[in-house]
């Protein structure tokens, strides 16, 4: 049977395997990608994704397993970003034709984005803590007091206040149909400010002790924390709390998403007849190939079998709820997203306003300036992303946005 990945062999690397056929794959994610795998810890092989593009340190669309160390750049700043869907009892005509009014309604439930600027109230944070959020937030409090407790700068973060907020960049929330005209909420978020100010410390670290211990690396961001070493465990403690935030804050923005739209549907619907809620930005300890490795997903979701998990696309193209086909190549892993083939700042530069209502027509979304970056060609092509890892997931629905709010 013919290898659905392509093999590369690098002489004093391990081996990548990239299910990247049909797909691009650019040179300098090659590159990056050669970089890790010549890492001293990397066990058995590196998985690419087929949307692998090129990222900080670590190429994103990448599973990486590493025994006895970690690599917190790989991990990055946004820990424990991912994907939760839930799918409703409404059906496609029980929505109004004009959709304005429920995209309002999501963007005053859910806080998104960000104010810059001294003395303004940042619009993407709480100004005042709801109830419901102060609440949840004492489930998470104790821990991570234990943690600032050891890392005092990690107490100076947007915790509480990003607690069930949306954040910017490619994050988003919408409502989707699938294939048999059901509607979906779907909303992609991860740690926000806490996540990132834990991130950015301990990768800081981890750069620290690479030059007291004169460690050389092909990439300075790929400074890793030895298991055993000062700051390891401490490490993989925040790290756990911050994706247990970040699912968190998902839910909460879920449950605020409902009650907005119960609000603007005089239908009465339920919901939870399925909802997946997946990280794509974490490390999680399994077993692999007869070792216990810690494995990094940069942009990637477990696909264990019969595991579901969420993988969207841009505000214009298909999004899809897969189930896992559990391959252990792959680290029983899928891609998670379409994967950019341009940068925000190019993308800025090359297409206009115009090319963004035509990309995306037929969907309530914000059509300026501000979200060109996000524009669906910036992107590559779900479908052919799709086609390359048809042996690592199987499609269960496949959702269309008729709504998007983008942070």
């Amino acid at each position: 049977m013919c290898k659905q990945f392509n093999e590369i062999k690098t002489e004093g690397a391990a081996t990548v395997k990239a299910w990247t056929k049909g797909v691009p794959f650019e040179p300098e994610a090659q590159e990056q990608v050669n970089n890790i795998a010549k890492m001293p810890f990397i066990h058995s092989h590196i998985a690419v994704m087929p949307d692998v593009h090129l990222g900080k340190g670590a190429t994103i669309g990448s599973v990486i397993p590493s025994v006895d160390a970690v690599i917190p750049a790989a991990v990055g700043v946004d820990i424990g970003c991912g994907m939760v869907a839930t799918k409703t009892t409404l059906t496609a005509s029980q929505l109004p034709d004009n959709l304005t009014a429920i995209r309002h309604a999501f963007e005053a439930a859910v806080p998104h984005g960000r104010t810059v600027g001294r003395g303004k109230r940042d619009r993407g944070a709480w100004g005042n803590v709801p109830d419901e959020v102060a609440i949840e937030w004492k489930k998470l409090e104790a821990r991570f007091e234990r943690i600032c407790d050891k890392h005092p700068a990690i107490k100076k973060s947007n915790n509480v206040n990003h607690l069930g907020t949306m954040g910017t960049g490619n994050h988003f929330l919408e409502l989707c149909i699938d294939e048999h005209d059901a509607v979906w909420i779907m909303l992609h978020s991860g740690s926000r400010g806490v996540g990132n100010r834990i991130g950015t410390y301990f990768i800081e670290l981890a750069k620290k002790e690479m030059q007291r211990h004169q460690i050389h690396l092909p990439d300075v961001n790929l400074a890793y924390l030895k298991e055993g070493s000062e700051y390891f465990d401490d490490y993989v403690e925040a790290v756990e709390w911050a994706q247990d935030f970040a699912k968190k804050n998902r839910e909460i923005m879920m449950i605020n998403a409902i009650k907005a739209l119960r609000k603007q549907i005089p239908v009465p619907f339920e919901t939870a007849e399925l909802a997946v809620n997946c990280h794509h930005n974490y490390i999680s300890r399994e077993q692999h190939f007869g070792k216990t490795c810690y494995v990094t997903r940069k942009g990637a979701v477990r696909a264990e079998k019969g595991e579901m998990g969420i993988i969207p696309s841009s505000m214009g193209q298909r999004s899809f709820i897969v189930r896992g086909l559990g391959n252990a190549e792959s680290f029983n892993s899928c891609s998670h997203g379409a994967g950019r083939v341009m940068s925000r700042t190019k993308a800025k530069k090359v297409y206009t306003i115009a090319d963004q209502v035509a990309a995306t027509e037929g969907v309530e979304c914000r059509k300026d300036e501000g979200v060109i970056d996000e524009i669906p060609h910036a992107y590559k092509d779900i479908d052919k992303v799709m086609a390359a890892q048809s042996d690592l997931v199987e499609v269960v629905y496949t959702l269309k946005q008729v709504v998007c709010v983008k942070g």
